[in-house]
């Protein structure tokens, strides 16, 4: 009788070296590691930017990103962190950073180093707009980097001003994306036994995402506004808005014509089914603000629950606005097992989700380990992967080029 061999994650037995910080860098190893990668997250004394937002105990964003990663504290402002650091590259497979175009050169860790140091190694990076070009040296955040590619201004009512998505679409745009090139090039990795720089920019992401206002500027459609609301980006298409209930709002697009039998149906107006000026979908999108107010008059003494049980039936498609208390619990999410339950040094209890990413060979992702606090594995993988003693640990400990904040505040 033979053994099945035990089914791997794809990256097991890789090691990655994050020193992402915020949400782009972070989320991109948040992936590889569920992915099965080995993830060192390198932080500076006073840690990630993040972890700096909240003195007393872990924000919950930081925990969040950071599941199944290991905290590794360097000082590399100190040669002896410098030095560590090149240590654990010429074992890495994988870097990951988000600092700003030219950091990384400067600390003189760029990749030229690194590449020389460690030809094996795949050097992820994603800066605000890219290592080249006339932006190169803007400020980057998720809201300059909305600003600049043109999600900010296709956001809002068309009467109101820009508005800034209010998730950080870039941060996890870039981050994903990042995540993609990565993988790819280790792939190539295999084929071709060298490593390679993997660039993504925040900028290059985020104008992907406004496909359909492009494609008004591209077709030379002049009557589209920048913004259009919750309406559809091309006003092509009603209903196709969100629409007041009794306890929020639903959203509701008709996007077939079979849609618009049955909203019809729903709203008791089975005479606008031979109204010339309802029976196409130009003509629905010319009538767009008197559907709205059938549709919303509708819907109003209603609850969400209640639109989305009789659209459903009803085969329209729709969906609950639902708030951000609601998506941590979401019945569905619950169901697909997307939120766990982790115990947290310092947090306690912690709901945090697993990767979207599911691989059907390999398993489910699992939270192994929760988010670590800040150098809490410095001395076990300097000693594990660098063979250092307990008296040089201690040493480093003392000199702080380890030491994390926490520790030196007890002095």
């Amino acid at each position: 009788m033979t053994t099945q061999p035990q089914i791997r994650r794809p990256l097991d037995g890789m090691l990655v070296l994050d020193l992402g910080q915020i949400y782009n860098g972070p989320y991109c190893g948040l992936q590889l590691a569920f992915m099965g990668a080995r993830v060192l997250k390198i932080e500076p004394p006073e840690g990630d930017v993040v972890r700096r937002r909240k003195r007393e105990v872990e924000p919950y964003p930081l925990v969040m990103l950071n599941s199944n990663k290991e905290s590794v504290v360097l000082d590399f402002k100190q040669p002896r962190g410098k030095e560590l650091f090149l240590a654990l590259v010429e074992k890495a497979d994988v870097l990951i950073e988000n600092f700003a175009a030219g950091v990384m050169d400067r600390l003189g860790l760029g990749y030229d180093v690194l590449s020389k140091l460690n030809p094996r190694l795949v050097y992820g990076g994603s800066s605000g707009f890219g290592l080249d070009g006339p932006y190169r040296d803007l400020a980057a955040m998720d809201v300059t980097i909305q600003a600049m590619s043109g999600i900010t201004n296709a956001t809002g009512d068309a009467d109101g001003p820009p508005t800034k998505a209010g998730a950080a679409v870039c941060d996890f745009l870039a981050g994903i994306h990042l995540c993609a090139g990565i993988l790819g090039a280790l792939v190539q990795r295999e084929r071709t036994g060298k490593g390679q720089r993997v660039e993504v920019a925040m900028h290059e992401a985020g104008a992907i995402s406004i496909a359909s206002a492009l494609g008004a500027v591209m077709d030379g459609d002049r009557n589209v506004p920048d913004r259009t609301g919750n309406r559809h980006p091309a006003l092509a298409m009603a209903p196709y808005n969100t629409y007041r209930c009794r306890d929020g709002y639903v959203a509701i697009f008709t996007s077939a014509e079979r849609h618009w039998v049955s909203m019809c149906g729903m709203l008791g107006r089975e005479d606008l089914l031979t109204n010339p000026e309802f029976t196409t979908t130009p003509g629905r999108a010319k009538n767009m603000a008197v559907i709205d107010d059938m549709v919303g008059a509708w819907t109003l003494p209603k609850t969400k629950d209640e639109v989305l049980a009789a659209l459903t039936e009803a085969r329209v498609p729709c969906a609950p606005v639902k708030t951000a208390r609601e998506v941590a619990y979401d019945p569905h999410l619950e169901a697909r097992g997307f939120w766990v339950d982790v115990e947290h040094p310092r947090r306690g209890k912690t709901r945090v989700p697993i990767s979207p990413i599911r691989l059907h060979t390999g398993g489910k992702s699992e939270i192994k380990r929760p988010a670590p606090t800040l150098g809490q594995h410095t001395d076990a993988v300097l000693g594990e992967l660098l063979g250092l003693q307990s008296d040089e640990l201690g040493k480093l400990r003392t000199d702080e080029v380890t030491v994390p904040v926490t520790e030196r505040k007890k002095k």
